[in-house]
């Protein structure tokens, strides 16, 4: 996959991670809880004590991560900049141990899982390994 497609596509997981940390946010906001079909996980995760960090909302922070992610994936794909490529690999580590943290939490003690919350864990994962691979095939200095 060349740099152009690997920037690409770390810009629309992004960007998709962003309209989902957005709703998420959003539904928080109205004081609603978010759709999940029959599943049910969305609304139990949503109303537990673990959905905010130092009185915030958990789906705030993943809409302002997601914001920085797109900023840097754009410059890295847009001006090939080695150093937004490298910024975007540790703030993907970042993220890959945040999701994976509050992964943990809906399997082993909330008990529920959210699939807004696996889809965004989704984009974080694969965004980060995009840029891994991506930073492990640059020959540059």
């Amino acid at each position: 996959m060349s740099a152009g497609r690997r920037g690409s596509a770390t810009t629309g997981l992004a960007v998709i991670g962003l309209l989902i940390a957005a709703y998420l946010a959003g539904t928080r906001l109205s004081g609603g809880l978010p759709v999940c079909g029959p599943l049910h996980g969305c609304e139990t995760v949503a109303l537990s004590s673990y959905s905010e960090l130092f009185g915030i909302p958990v789906a705030f922070f993943g809409c302002g991560y997601s914001l920085v992610l797109v900023g840097v994936s754009v410059t890295w794909w847009r001006r090939a900049d080695r150093w937004a490529l490298l910024g975007l690999y540790g703030l993907g580590l970042l993220g890959v141990l945040f999701v994976a943290y509050l992964t943990y939490l809906e399997l082993f003690v909330i008990g529920a899982i959210c699939v807004w919350c696996a889809g965004y864990a989704l984009t974080i994962v694969s965004g980060w390994l995009i840029a891994a691979l991506a930073l492990r095939g640059s020959s540059e200095p």
